[in-house]
């Protein structure tokens, strides 16, 4: 049986994303940045792919009937790591498609009245191809990277959280190594887990994170972030969904996120919660992410076009806003169809 059909069975087995039970146990390792990609004759190499219809879709709720809604969503775009077309969108009266101010991400902006309900309905209809990212299947980064060396209000880059993930010595070494320390002592200090009694987790909150030692892939990945620019490791944060490894139809529970980080030129990813939940596929994680995921935005405190009432901390959800206030009650509605690539 062929390598990569082994490795692909195996791989399904383990994934799931953001939104998928949490586990109470906690896993650390060692490892190096792993190949799991076959070579081809290109420089890139070889690496798996999926093609799916994935659908946008939420239906804000709990609204005054009749009251004007502002709503922003985060578009799709594609990048090194996928191709997206948008098939269709099915959206309440006009929408204009925006750029979001600091990083670029694009957006979809509408106004509307809520309808006798208290709802307002919205879709998007994207064709989706995303690629594996492999240790020989990278984007390349086209500049330094200074734009992700700075803080958020959120992620701050002072000494103190590095110190709780790497003790006080200040690691020396290539970045690639001493990204994989900081992934190290990151898995080591946080566990995968979103109790309801317990308020805080999925702020990305990396003081909060570092302070807790739990939560979600917005707070593994901050505190990863953190210390990463804290030692002028150029971070950034990655955020959409994570798809089922079911191929078919189905739904997608919610979110998930990730960081990639600079070396060499190259942007590496992490998923530091996958690997809290999954340990076996620990070594995968640094330096590779499956083809199961789609990305809708990069950054935080997001500048949206047109203004919002202040800056946003992530864009993944809608972001609806009522006579200048946040209204954040809505229904999901997000799923995918597996299709044949053309």
């Amino acid at each position: 049986m062929p390598y990569r059909f082994v490795f692909c069975l195996l791989l399904s087995v383990f994934l799931v994303g953001c939104s998928e039970s949490s586990t109470t146990t906690n896993h650390s390792s060692t490892g190096s940045l792993t190949q799991t990609s076959l070579q081809d004759d290109t420089n890139e190499g070889s690496s798996e792919s999926r093609t799916l219809d994935f659908v946008y879709g939420a239906v804000l709720t709990e609204l005054e009937p009749g009251s004007k809604v502002k709503v922003w969503i985060p578009v799709a775009t594609s990048n090194f790591d996928q191709e997206v077309e948008v098939v269709s969108t099915n959206l309440p009266g006009e929408h204009q498609r925006t750029k979001e101010a600091k990083y670029g991400n694009d957006l979809i902006y509408f106004e509307a009245t809520a309808s006798e309900a208290g709802e307002v309905p919205m879709e998007v209809v994207y064709r989706v191809t995303r690629r594996e990212v492999t240790a020989d299947h990278y984007e390349t980064a086209t500049d330094d990277g200074t734009t992700f060396l700075k803080a958020s209000s959120l992620v701050p880059t002072s000494d103190e959280l590095r110190r709780e993930i790497l003790g006080d010595a200040v690691p020396n070494g290539k970045s690639l190594e001493v990204a994989r320390q900081l992934y190290e002592g990151v898995d080591s200090h946080m566990i995968y887990d979103k109790p309801t009694d317990k308020p805080g987790w999925g702020n990305g909150d990396a003081q909060w994170a570092c302070g807790n030692g739990f939560g979600n892939c917005t707070d593994f990945h901050s505190l990863f972030i953190s210390s990463a620019r804290n030692l002028k490791i150029p971070a950034r944060f990655e955020i959409g969904f994570s798809i089922p490894t079911e191929i078919g139809t189905g739904e997608v529970g919610g979110y998930h996120c990730w960081a990639k980080f600079l070396s060499d030129g190259k942007w590496l990813p992490v998923d530091i919660s996958e690997a809290d939940k999954h340990p076996e596929m620990k070594d995968y994680y640094f330096g590779n992410l499956t083809a199961n995921r789609i990305m809708f935005s990069v950054g935080r405190d997001l500048e949206l076009q047109p203004a919002a009432s202040s800056t946003v901390n992530y864009l993944v959800y809608p972001h609806a806003e009522v006579d200048g206030k946040q209204h954040k009650s809505f229904r999901k509605a997000f799923r995918y169809k597996d299709v044949k690539p053309e």
